[in-house]
């Protein structure tokens, strides 16, 4: 198929392949779940975003997360802009690395200290390694489904039976790391007690609390809560990955908003105002164990950088203003009522799974919580959506497990425009 809409990223596609594997720094920018090759971007403004043919689109991506206050924010610009004038990197404290950590740590509950890194993936590594120092075991149990970023023994799925080490989902990671990590399938504490009983080397248990990388899977609160409990019972650490859902939710992330206490938090995404920034923390005792206190070494050359930390500043002081998760969460109650309406009127076999302002278009009517519950056949009614919505304007991710995110910058009438766009593709491809 010919898609004249594309060429000059068409063109830039190919002149990227001589230089990227697969013409990408990042796999699914590669457009290879969807239609065409992928939009190379031009620039990005409030909702919208540019691609090099000149074409216009309303953007639920939002930079797959951190851009909550969408593109382009004055006051992040214009923090950025100053921070830059006073030079881009020291490799050195600065003051506004202090102003960054006292905005969240000061207004977290269940945060006493944190460390900043470069990305979710370098926070959530540093975040299993400091759970293997202060409890001096060395297993992990992580869930099927929940994404970690590409952490050698995280990136694993099961093998075969309830309880199982992982099996590699990648090349080059040694079967002696995964050999470290139990994968256990969500929605489910008597397996998970089960593997506590069997297992006395377990140091944490890893989880996204809103899991968000392979569709969106919303645990019930209870399940949650039976994490805590066990954790605690055994004397197991809990770490809430919380690099997409932190921020996001409401200032305290998905913590705050269910009220359980993980002894361990890894973040991302918003709080670099969209530059690149990750933080792992905890009460006072566990991270002592973190070097120059303790014997746990990290260390990142562009840690606590200047310009990110100044841009993640001007995004976190918005976000904490009166109303503003409200607002976004009003905003996508209704853009997502106004597409289920039509959904439930053509009686399509689908549904949207919404937790604040992220959204999922699932094609299935079954309550999913789990990743087995996905069925990999729906995805062509994803693909098929993509094509059209790129067509007439809309911009997803480009894969259908990827969940959507609406920003400040969304307005009722843009979001009116996009959930109509979205009904009649749906009624395109249906």
């Amino acid at each position: 198929m010919n898609y004249p809409e594309r060429q000059v990223s068409a063109g830039l596609f190919e002149t990227a392949k001589h230089y990227f594997p697969g013409g990408v720094n990042s796999p699914v920018r590669a457009f290879k779940s969807v239609s065409g090759p992928p939009l190379f971007i031009k620039k990005g403004k409030g909702c919208h975003i540019f691609c090099e043919d000149d074409h216009k689109y309303i953007d639920f991506c939002c930079s797959w997360g951190p851009l909550v206050l969408g593109h382009d924010d004055a006051d992040v610009r214009n923090s950025i802009l100053e921070a830059v004038s006073n030079g881009t990197s020291f490799g050195a404290p600065t003051r506004l690395g202090n102003q960054l950590g006292a905005l969240i740590v000061d207004h977290h509950r269940f945060l006493e200290q944190i460390r900043f890194v470069s990305s979710g993936t370098e926070a959530v590594m540093s975040a299993i390694r400091l759970a293997r120092g202060f409890t001096g075991k060395n297993k992990i149990i992580k869930f099927e489904g929940c994404y970690h970023g590409h952490v050698d023994s995280l990136l694993v799925k099961a093998g075969s039976g309830l309880v199982t080490f992982g099996v590699s989902t990648s090349a080059g990671i040694p079967a002696t790391f995964t050999n470290e990590t139990l994968v256990l399938p969500l929605d489910n504490e008597d397996i998970v007690k089960k593997t506590l009983d069997t297992h006395a080397d377990i140091a944490a248990i890893i989880i996204e609390p809103v899991p968000a990388n392979n569709g969106l899977l919303l645990q019930r609160e209870e399940y949650l809560s039976a994490l805590r409990n066990l954790c605690d019972q055994y004397g197991v650490l809990l770490i809430f990955d919380e690099v997409i859902s932190g921020f996001r939710l409401g200032f305290e992330g998905a913590a705050g908003l269910y009220d359980i206490k993980p002894d361990i938090l890894t973040f991302g995404k918003i709080i670099g105002g969209g530059l690149p920034v990750g933080a792992f923390g905890a009460r006072r005792e566990i991270m002592a164990q973190i070097s120059p206190d303790g014997p746990v070494y990290q260390a990142g050359t562009l840690s606590a950088n200047p310009v990110a930390m100044a841009a993640g500043y001007a995004a976190l002081k918005k976000v904490r203003e009166d109303g503003f998760y409200g607002m976004l969460e009003d905003k996508t109650r209704a853009f997502i009522a106004r597409i289920t309406q039509h959904i439930q009127q053509r009686g399509l076999p689908m549904q949207i799974i919404s937790q604040g302002s992220i959204f999922w278009l699932a094609f299935s009517t079954e309550n999913i919580r789990t990743a087995s519950q996905i069925d990999a056949d729906s995805m062509k009614y994803f693909k098929n959506l993509h094509l059209f919505l790129l067509r007439n304007g809309v911009y997803l991710g480009p894969s259908g497990y990827e969940v959507g995110f609406i920003s400040a910058a969304h307005d009722d009438t843009i979001l009116t425009e996009a959930a109509d766009i979205i009904c009649r593709g749906l009624d395109s491809i249906f």
